[in-house]
């Protein structure tokens, strides 16, 4: 039985992560950890039994107690602790084998840097961590010996088609994208999108900030950085294509004309078992794709016009240093603004550019680097939202 902890065990991946390991039978769950999604944590803990799990604050931590005392779980109760700390408990939890690290934004960062360091395989479905930290991660896995296998269902094909590929032989890499609920719209449709638009993603269901990050394409930015720092390809060899049907998850081309793509129903589940079972293959839960329900599939370039926040990470990852953080948590800062109803769609971009515009560039020498970097570009991404007056009317 293989031991398995799991950050955001409350969210999509989290679910289908339990999903997976109830469907391959010989994974056991050793840690989950989640924000304050209480009752649904509780029918986890119940179901699964966890020796340890962790909560977003104390007030959760009663509550959750209070919860499995009500069902009867009082002998059986795991040991519950609290915030970035109860996080990284979970996250280095001595039994866990495999730390899927599922959390939403940088929440995550330190926990899945701690995994790592700990040598533990990390199944990374929180991108924001690469694209934080990139090198700082990548180095915690080359001294401590640490796997990090990729769930997003783009960088899982992109590693299966490198499998027994020589780099020197990869001409670049090719991330594929559906282009969101606006990618047919105009620049004036988007600048009047609403939430409830944004939230309506035509192929994929997951959780509010991706999805809006995959409205604005910072979703596929983000993955761009995260393929750089997974694949050691530089920016000017990984490409973006859109392609609406989800069924074509990425593919590679080599120096000699050939293109390998992997295929596969859109359904993180896939992605999930890969992460988990590597390097064996094993029968998955999921039906198989069936070409006959498809009658064409289709490619096309990015719009970064209508679409600016795929360049601003293409520009961040070519300045390097703090500015990926600086970026990604300019971005979290004007996603929830949106979320909230305080800003327009298009105004997203605008704010993450007038940070990064006004930030001096830091090598990244250490864990303290990076979180000054995202504090402060916390800081200033409210104070731009004040200042310059970003609102709906």
């Amino acid at each position: 039985m293989k031991a398995v902890s799991i950050l955001g065990s409350t969210g999509s991946i989290g679910c289908n992560t339990l999903r997976v390991i109830e469907f391959l039978g010989d994974y056991r769950v050793v840690g989950l950890a989640a924000g304050s999604n209480v009752e649904k944590l509780a029918d986890q803990v119940e179901k699964f039994r966890p020796e340890i799990v962790a909560v977003k604050n104390y007030e959760c931590a009663k509550k959750l107690s209070g919860e499995l005392e009500a069902r009867g779980i009082l002998n059986h109760q795991p040991k519950i602790l609290v915030g970035e700390e109860g996080l990284v408990k979970v996250a280095t939890h001595e039994k866990a084998e495999i730390v899927v690290s599922a959390t939403v934004g940088a929440t995550g960062f330190v926990p899945t840097l701690r995994a790592i360091e700990t040598g533990k395989r990390v199944a990374l479905a929180n991108k924001e961590t690469l694209v934080m930290a990139g090198e700082l991660m990548m180095q915690a896995a080359e001294k401590s010996g640490a796997e990090i296998l990729p769930v997003d269902s783009e960088h899982n094909a992109l590693h299966q088609c490198l499998r027994g590929e020589k780099k020197s032989e990869v001409k670049r890499l090719i991330l594929t994208a559906s282009g969101g609920p606006f990618r047919t719209k105009t620049k004036a449709e988007i600048e009047r999108a609403t939430v409830e638009e944004a939230l309506n993603h035509p192929n994929w269901k997951m959780g509010d900030k991706i999805t809006i990050d995959s409205a604005t394409l910072m979703n596929k930015g983000l993955e761009v950085i995260e393929a750089h720092w997974l694949f050691g390809f530089d920016p000017e060899r990984i490409s973006v294509l859109i392609h609406p049907q989800s069924i074509v998850h990425s593919m590679i081309e080599l120096i000699d004309g050939s293109v390998i793509a992997q295929l596969g129903v859109t359904d993180m589940k896939h992605a999930i078992q890969y992460a988990l079972t590597f390097p064996e293959r094993r029968p998955c839960c999921l039906e198989p794709l069936d070409f006959r329900k498809f009658s064409k599939l289709t490619f096309e370039e990015p719009d970064v016009e209508r679409f600016p926040c795929l360049q601003l990470a293409y520009d961040a990852l070519k300045v390097g240093g703090t500015m990926p953080a600086v970026m990604n948590a300019a971005n979290e800062v004007a996603v929830q603004a949106f979320l909230d109803r305080k800003i327009r769609l298009t105004d997203i971009p605008k704010i993450i550019k007038m940070v990064m515009e006004s930030h001096k560039v830091e090598k990244l020498k250490d864990l303290e680097t990076v979180k000054s970097a995202d504090s402060w570009a916390r800081e200033v991404a409210v104070s731009v939202l004040v200042e310059k007056a970003f609102h709906l009317a």
